[in-house]
């Protein structure tokens, strides 16, 4: 047997004595071991040293470690309970694995880092072990890494919150982001003020008087939980979603503006075979024309191909509505770049003015919705802020599950985007020994 000094140095485990080793018909090596005295008989859960209560259910147990080559290696010990004063009969921790795991320390760490690159499956498949193991592993990590998450609500001053998809069939999670830090905060299932009211409900009192800005879109949920908890902070509404609001609008125009040209075309009757004779009236091709113009009429001006602004030549000439409607779309994307808060407010009245009577009944209606969000909106000019960093955490958040290739476990997948896009360190098992 190698010396059991290096064989330690190998292992990489602390307070721990080894017994044995042994290599096993199949090529995997089994360790045998045990903690030293001063780290036997502790709880599993918060580490007290404990009385013993007996000798365990399972008996002798195994912790499987990082492979040496293509050898599976476990350590082995005899493992009993012990009666912990705070939480009862539990399993004797010990100083190579966490509670309730199979696996080193270094194992789940290496294990972890891999599940940031790589997809569950790869892990798994490097690993040699059940994709359906991760998910845990991953929750470990997390629940050590960040023992004190309440930390991260300290200092805040501007937030933004939003609800991003992570499943079909409606299933949301809702994140909250720190603009000063650019990192996610905090992070639940579902979405709405039942949801929202759980993160504000975390904060003291001195914490909710300190925000002073907080960015979403136009859920009316988001200014509910404001006027409940932090009524001084201003809401600042993300230029991105007013914008969007506009284009959906411009888009229902277009496919309005698609049926009514369907509607009137001239060639109601069945095409005739052959060629059609000279002098025949060419067939109308307005409302196709008009059903293929959706990205030159969303796109910006300056980023239009010669074929996008031929459709919009087009457009100006077969279909005033739509092009009146394409010009307010692009009248409110310019109020958000003018870099006087006055001008962009002058701009802004001025829009709401001619929305309010151009006689498109979905602009109208946009109007009056800008008019709710009005001072939102002012708030989002005079202050810059934008969800422009959460919409990217949101992206990053639908990678990780799409790497992922899903999660069976709602909060695994939490814990996950916490490791992804948190302030926690994620590092590899030696890296953590550098440090």
């Amino acid at each position: 047997m190698l010396n059991k000094k290096i064989l330690k140095s190998i292992l990489n485990v602390k307070h721990t004595a080894i017994d044995d080793m042994k290599i096993l018909p199949d090529g995997t090596i089994a360790i045998k071991a045990h903690p030293t005295k001063g780290e036997q008989c502790r709880c599993g859960i918060c580490g007290r040293k404990s009385v013993r209560y007996d000798n365990g259910r399972g008996g002798t147990r195994s912790w499987r470690i990082c492979d040496w080559n293509t050898h599976k290696v476990y350590i082995v010990a005899d493992i009993h309970r012990v009666m912990c004063p705070k939480h009862g009969v539990v399993t004797a921790s010990v100083p190579w694995a966490r509670h309730k795991s199979r696996f080193t320390k270094e194992f789940e760490e290496l294990a972890t880092w891999l599940s940031l690159s790589c997809t569950k499956t790869a892990v798994a498949s490097l690993l040699g072990i059940s994709w359906n193991t991760i998910g845990p592993v991953i929750s470990r990590m997390r629940a050590e890494l960040d023992a004190n998450p309440a930390a991260r609500f300290a200092g805040l001053v501007r937030i933004g919150v939003d609800e991003t998809s992570y499943k079909k069939g409606h299933k949301y999670i809702t994140v909250v982001i720190n603009h000063d830090t650019g990192k996610v905060i905090w992070a639940h299932e579902g979405h709405g003020k039942t949801i929202s009211t759980k993160f504000f409900k975390l904060l003291s009192k001195e914490q909710l008087a300190n925000i002073q800005l907080v960015s979403g879109d136009g859920a009316k949920w988001i200014q509910e939980c404001i006027n409940d908890f932090c009524p001084a902070a201003k809401r600042c509404i993300d230029p991105f979603h007013v914008v969007q609001w506009a284009t959906e609008a411009l888009d229902e125009v277009r496919r309005l503006a698609w049926r009514d040209a369907l509607k009137n075309s001239a060639d109601k009757t069945t095409k005739e075979r052959g060629r059609p004779k000279k002098g025949a009236t060419e067939k109308d091709t307005t409302a196709k024309d008009l059903k293929g113009s959706r990205f030159a009429l969303g796109k910006a001006p300056e980023h239009l191909t010669k074929k996008q602004q031929a459709q919009l030549e087009f457009i100006a000439k077969a279909d005033k509505r739509l092009y009146r409607a394409y010009l307010l779309k692009e009248k409110l994307r310019l109020v958000f770049q003018c870099e006087n808060v006055a001008i962009a407010k002058e701009e802004l009245d001025g829009w709401i003015k001619w929305a309010q009577h151009c006689r498109i009944k979905v602009f109208v209606e946009l109007q009056r919705k800008i008019r709710r969000h009005y001072d939102a909106i002012l708030a989002t000019m005079e202050h810059y802020l934008s969800n422009a960093v959460l919409e990217a955490t949101n992206r990053k958040i639908k990678l990780s599950v799409y790497m992922a290739y899903g999660f069976r476990n709602i909060d695994n997948m939490i814990d996950m985007i916490m490791l992804r896009c948190s302030d926690i360190d994620v590092r590899l098992p030696w890296d953590y020994e550098a440090a």
